[in-house]
């Protein structure tokens, strides 16, 4: 039987039955046919993508499937779960189509943070129809709905509910933290980010779902959705990435190996290997470029939509003139091994 994705979960529901949230302790990827079918002995599977509400009675029989295929993680999960009082679910995804229930899409968000795929690699097609906008309180998660009384209760009982935020997406760290990393304030990565190993967030740094690192990054500045940062690039402090939400449009921006996006810089374009945006210049796609050569001659004024994706470059601003101008990178920049030697 078939299966791009697997997961059990326990979440929240509103108090009108509404999925809220749904947190995997142990996503996995491909799971073996071995366990699929042993799951399907349990309960009602019969193939393609669900999401099947348990009850506390189906994990014994869950965790003897899970032992009998040497599935011993999933096991374990079902062993914790054992007596909680909050909705289950199994969530199997057959292939990947685009979600059909919150539940499917919490499994998705948690296969980018656990880094078993990377951003693009998962049809997230029609998500935010399926993500409520959730009260995220140090109670956990709440209706909308549901937040005025609970704020009353809490009252009521000498304490205040602490509404952290109102979204669709809660924090990561909430629901995955991958090793290698280190995080400033985790309220700035969204559920679903991919953090790469050796990659550090420092407190004002930013990054959103179906985005993130693949490697070592420092990163200061916002990584917005759907951008991808090379291994050994720098996202420097107030930098900016512009986003397939937020004016990318089909261009998806990324940025290669071994670059460097200025303080205060921005991109909205894919960049190349060992290429550097110089402090407080905003390039994209528009934006007209003058191109130099080894001797800063002027040789063509371009697009720098033209220039996406090659590598060695350097965008910088004549401060005299104020036109933007781009040459050969030869001496690329060589992040500071001694800032990620301990990351």
């Amino acid at each position: 039987m078939p299966n791009f994705a697997f997961g059990l979960g326990v979440g929240t529901k509103s108090s009108t039955g509404e999925w809220l949230e749904v947190y995997y302790n142990a996503p996995l990827l491909n799971a073996s046919a071995e366990l699929i079918d042993a799951v399907s002995g349990v309960v009602a599977y019969e193939g393609g993508n669900a999401a099947i509400e348990l009850k506390d009675a189906d994990l014994k029989k869950l965790e003897a499937a899970f032992l009998s295929v040497d599935a011993k993680d999933q096991a374990l999960v079902t062993e914790v779960l054992e007596g909680s009082k909050q909705p289950l679910v199994l969530c199997i995804l057959a292939s990947d189509e685009g979600p059909s229930s919150t539940a499917e899409v919490y499994l998705k968000l948690a296969l980018l943070s656990n880094r078993l795929v990377k951003p693009h690699g998962l049809n997230l097609t029609g998500m935010f129809g399926l993500l409520p906008n959730v009260a995220w309180t140090n109670e956990g998660a709440v209706a909308l709905e549901d937040l005025p009384r609970r704020q009353l209760e809490a009252r009521a009982q000498g304490r205040v509910l602490d509404v952290q935020s109102v979204d669709k997406f809660p924090k990561m760290a909430n629901y995955a933290v991958p090793a290698g990393i280190r995080v400033g304030d985790t309220s700035r990565i969204r559920l679903g980010a991919h953090v790469g190993e050796g990659t550090t967030v420092m407190h004002e740094g930013f990054i959103n779902f179906n985005a993130g690192t693949l490697g070592v990054s420092m990163v200061e500045g916002r990584i917005s959705a759907g951008v991808v940062v090379g291994n050994g690039s720098d996202v420097g402090g107030g930098a900016s990435t512009m986003g397939t939400l937020s004016g990318g449009n089909n261009v998806v921006i990324s940025v290669g190996e071994n670059c460097l996006l200025g303080a205060n810089s921005g991109l909205g374009i894919p960049l190349g290997d060992r290429c550097t945006v110089e402090a407080g210049l905003y390039v994209t796609g528009g934006s007209k470029v003058t191109v130099l050569d080894d001797q800063n001659n002027d040789v063509e004024v371009v697009k720098a939509a033209d220039l996406a994706g090659k590598p060695d470059l350097l965008f910088r601003r004549n401060s005299q003139n104020g036109r933007i101008e781009v040459k050969t990178n030869k001496s690329a920049i060589e992040l500071n091994e001694e800032l990620h030697k301990h990351n």
